[in-house]
């Protein structure tokens, strides 16, 4: 399950980028494109799992967002959603640009007193 080391990984960088003010993290956002992999489920469960392992981390809220594919149509120079894997444009374009729905990545952390 790559899941516990992905969120072992978010809260490893968290430490590193903010050592004197980790213990004072109340909510880490994540996002999660669909092209990614991840099933905000899973990592809920291996947050609960790295929770009986580090009891500290249990008064964090970790939510995690997914986000649409999104691809650019050169043709038109238009962005559209890509929707039941279909990577065609509305003006009939087929694209593989992907602009966005790769990503993994913390979006927003919240502290105590915030």
């Amino acid at each position: 399950m790559h899941e516990i080391s992905i969120v072992r990984n978010v809260f490893d960088t968290l430490q590193e980028t903010y050592p004197d003010k980790f213990d004072q993290i109340t909510k880490v956002q994540m996002e999660a494109g669909l092209l990614s992999n991840i099933q905000p489920i899973l990592i809920q469960n291996a947050f609960e799992a790295l929770i009986l392992e580090e009891p500290g981390l249990a008064d964090i809220e970790l939510e995690v967002v997914q986000l649409p594919i999104i691809a650019h149509c050169d043709a038109c120079g238009q962005d559209f959603e890509v929707v039941r894997h279909r990577f065609v444009c509305a003006c009939g374009t087929p694209s593989k640009k992907i602009v966005q729905g790769e990503e993994l990545q913390i979006s927003k952390v919240e502290f105590f007193g915030n």
